[in-house]
This record gives structure tokens, sequence and C-alpha cells, in this order.
């Protein structure tokens, strides 16, 4: 059976967590060391983005891809960056970079909010040396498979939804050419995700690439009459406009399940978790409120909305990455607002389209440490999942149990820091495997944020949070301490075996403040 511990290596030096970090890592540079979730949190300086000025009558529309490369100046070396509102029915990043593969442009870093199995195609052209760097949130497929291979000339950034935008804003990410999947777009430039045939919602993730890069070019499949009504990223940044058959297909935005859970052992988790947060105390009017959209998650936030109707509880807000759960949710009265950076399914890009409760937000002002306020801060429970969560309550959403990548974080660091009540819900096996190990293959969330874990065979508290303890102590849920449950796994499904790693660092892992939390090795097959 396999592990997930890191092998100990001579000439690193350990961040505040104990990860060993190479001193130097090549091709990336000397690493900034993670140094706790507020460690760098001072007065941050925002890029001043480059704008080119447009006279009037001049035309902003093109007749193609190739016309609007050629117009940036895209060459040798640059950035291009994409976003993922489309999910895995997106068809830009593909279209995109095709036409740059034609145009012979070579050694390209990709920096793309989000990767999925679509976008194969870049494979080849990482074998090809078209594109060298990859900078992303999340990565499944095949591309993340071929950058754990070590097919990429310079390791994987693997960044947070807020420290994406932080990176952009900052400068720390410079983005030459940003292409924005446009579901509308007028002949100005002015973008929305909720006309037309590819319609996907919030653009939230888009408004950093749009803002900031030297260059933006706007791809749509549905042209409207100007003025674009209404508006999520405004013609003041918009360069070019193309129009394009297809931007992608809305049923790929749906991946995995988007429905409450029936499993009975998931429906106990998720039971728990609810208990956990009513005995709280932050279960009360004003209260707020992350989930995903994974089956566990959305049971969390069924038990908890029957909970609020109970006691007659009206919520402040729900957030994130919204479904129909959460719409239904603000629909019945349960929360005054949500606030939105991408819609996860057809009832909540249409919700988002007509009801003004239901507000965009940027990936900036969801998660950036670095800006006067994300909305993070504000949450009161955020419920997360883990791949493995290790002893020291760090969790890991990056790697698989073969030391692969096969996700990212996403939201799950900024979300983790900033609300009041993190909680992992997760079952204590899967796939055989323990989930609860000594010491996780890749920290993608650092455990001084993460409060609780609840698994189907008990709950344990983070030592950090004795007030949580004493809240719950009276309650009957079976509280165990972390090392008991790592017992109860292990006494079911035995110890692993250790994976052993090369040398060679396919990615790194930069916690949202730039910092980097750890690093992933090609394994040793």
């Amino acid at each position: 059976m396999q592990n997930r511990q890191i092998l100990s290596r001579g000439d690193n030096v350990k961040n505040s967590i104990g990860r060993e970090i190479p001193q130097y890592i090549e091709n990336y540079g000397t690493p900034k060391l993670y140094d706790g979730p507020f460690g760098n949190i001072a007065e941050a300086t925002r890029r001043q983005p480059v704008f080119t000025c447009v006279k009037p009558g001049e035309n902003k529309v093109v007749e193609s891809l190739r016309d609007a490369i050629v117009k940036c100046g895209l060459k040798d070396g640059m950035t291009v960056s994409f976003h993922h509102h489309l999910r895995n029915g997106d068809k830009v990043l593909n279209l995109v970079m095709e036409e740059i593969a034609n145009h012979g442009i070579k050694n390209l870093r990709v920096a793309a909010s989000s990767i999925f199995p679509v976008h194969s195609p870049l494979v080849k052209l990482i074998e090809d040396g078209i594109v060298s760097g990859i900078c992303a949130n999340y990565m499944s497929g095949p591309v993340a498979d071929a950058v754990s291979e070590g097919k990429l000339k310079y390791p994987a950034i693997m960044h947070t939804h807020g420290g994406r935008a932080r990176a952009i804003e900052s400068g720390d990410l410079h983005i030459d050419v940003a292409f924005i999947a446009s579901p509308a777009a007028d002949c100005y430039g002015n973008i929305n995700g909720v006309e037309g045939p590819s319609a996907c919602g919030t653009l939230g993730y888009a408004v950093p690439d749009a803002m900031y890069a030297d260059k933006t070019v706007a791809i749509t499949d549905n042209m409207v009459e100007y003025p674009a009504c209404p508006i999520d990223i405004s013609q003041e940044y918009v360069d070019y406009i193309v129009k394009v058959d297809s931007i992608g297909d809305p049923k790929g935005i749906v991946s995995g399940t988007t429905q409450v859970t029936k499993n009975p052992i998931d429906l106990k988790i998720a039971k728990m978790t609810a208990e956990i947060i009513e005995n709280s105390g932050l279960l009360k009017d004003g209260f707020s409120f992350q989930t995903g959209a994974g089956g566990t998650s959305l049971a969390v936030a069924a038990f908890v909305k029957e909970k609020m109707k109970n006691q007659n509880i009206k919520g402040s807000f729900a957030a994130g990455g919204i479904t129909r759960f959460l719409v239904e949710m603000l629909e019945e009265g349960l929360f005054k607002s949500l606030f939105d950076v991408q819609c996860f399914d057809m009832y909540s890009i249409e919700s988002y389209g007509r009801n003004m409760k239901h507000q965009a937000m940027s990936a900036s002002m969801y998660g950036n440490p670095h800006n006067k306020g994300a909305v993070v801060n504000n949450l009161d429970v955020m419920i997360l999942g883990a791949t493995e969560v290790d002893t020291d309550f760090n969790v890991n959403v990056t790697t698989s149990s073969n030391g692969n990548i096969m996700g990212g974080s996403g939201g799950h660091s900024d979300t983790a820091a900033g609300s009041k009540l993190a909680i992992v819900v997760t079952k204590l096996i899967k796939g055989r495997l323990p989930i609860i190990v000594d010491s996780v293959t890749t920290v993608t969330t650092p455990g001084e944020t993460v409060d609780i874990i609840v698994t189907e065979r008990g709950v344990a508290v983070n030592p950090r949070r004795a007030d949580l303890l004493e809240k719950l102590s009276d309650t009957k849920l079976p509280i165990y301490t972390i090392g008991e449950l790592k017992e109860m796994a292990e006494n079911i499904s035995g110890v692993p075996d250790r994976l052993e790693f090369e040398d060679e660092i396919v990615g790194v892992v930069e916690y949202r403040d730039g910092t980097v939390i750890d690093v992933i090795r090609k394994v040793i097959d």
C-alpha cells in the first residue's frame, strides 16, 4: 500500500509547519517560506495596469483569433491567461492555444484559473515546447498527469483563488494577454455571463485578468447590441473582441454531484456537522455560510436549513461557488444575499441573471488576503473536503494517494483562513486507505486554520480551539483526538507504505499570501 509522506532531504529549509522546501527552486527562484496564515500580511501594492487608448470610431472587433494574437503582439516566453467558469465544458483555452501553436509561438506560460480533463490538448503542446509553464488553482485529468510525470519544463505553480488574484494585482503573476470566454459581448467589449447559448453566470475569476493584463481579448459566440446589459466586465478593460462558433458547453459546468447525498454514512457525517454548527454558537441571526457542491457538503446545508427554519434564523449571506440548493435558501428568505464567484448549475446561472440579491464577486473580493477586506473574512462557517488530513490538522486536496496532482486549493485555504469555524468533512477511509495520516503528501491548507474534522466514526477538535471543545463537551457527539481517529483508521485499513520521490520538483504550492507552503516532487516509479 502507498503512503503520503515526503522523504527528508538535507539541503532544504523548513517553513513554519515543518515542510522541507529547497533554498532555491530551479525555474522558480528563491522561495519565500510560509510563516503562518497571517505571517505575510503587510501593506501591499498593486501593479499599475497598462492601457491602450481607443479613439472614437476605432473598431475593437477583429476577424479571427489569429488577428487578435497578432494585434496583441504575443511572442515567445509570454504569459497567457484563461478563466474556468465553463469548467469541463470550456472550449476557449483549446481554441486559443491551437491558434497560438499554428502561429509558431513557443515557451509560453498558461495562467489558467483551473484546468480540467477537457483541456487535454495542452499535453501535446507541453511535449512540443509550446507550453513550458502553468499556473493554476486546480488541475485534474491528463494535464495534471503530465505535470506530475515531469513533462512540463518549469514547475507548475499552484495558487489559491484569492492567491491568484493577489498575484495578478501585485504583479507577481504578470499576464501579457488575457483571453476571456464571454457568453455575451458587444462591439466595444462589455461582457456578461448570463446571456447566450454558453451562459455560465458570474465571471468572478476573470475580473483580475481583464483588469491587469497588458492586453485583454473577449472571445464570444454571442455578439449583442451595444450596450450589453448587464455588464460584468466593462469595455474599459477590453482591447479586442473575437466572434467564434462556440466558447463552450454549459453542460460541462456540472462536474460531479450537485445533489444532496443519500448515502447513510455521508448523511451521518452531515448530521453531526450540523449539530456542531448549532452548538458552536454561530447559528443565529446574521449567520454566514459557505459549502462546496459535493453531496456531503450539500447534506450539511440541508440539515442547517432545517435548523434555521425551526429556529426562525435569518442568515446574512452564503458565498462561494453557488448551487441550486443555496439559491433556494436565498429564495426562501433564509439568507439576505448570495456572494457568487462562480455558478455550479443552470438554476444558479438563471438566478444570478434575475435576482438582485444574488450578487457577483471577483476572485479578489472573495479571497485576496492583501486587499482591503475579502468576503471570506466575514464567513462564520465553512465546510471543506479532504483527500487526506494529518495529525497536525494539515489538509491535502492537491495530490492523490499515488502522489500525482489531482486537484488544488481553489478557495480551500482562503476560506479556512477567513472563517470563524472551518470544518473538514470526510469518511475515515477512502479507497481502502486511511484519510488521517502522520503527514500528508502535500499541504494545501495549514492545520492552524482548520478547526474540526468530522468523520463517520467520530470528531476531532483542533487543540487550538479549546473554546470549541468546551462547547461540544456537553453534547453526545463522539469526540476523539486526531491521533485516536488515525489509530481507528489504521486498525481497519492497515498502515500504508511510504511513497518515494525523486529530487525533481514538478509543482510549487503557494499559500494565498505568495509564500511557499509545500512543493510537489515527481514520484519514483
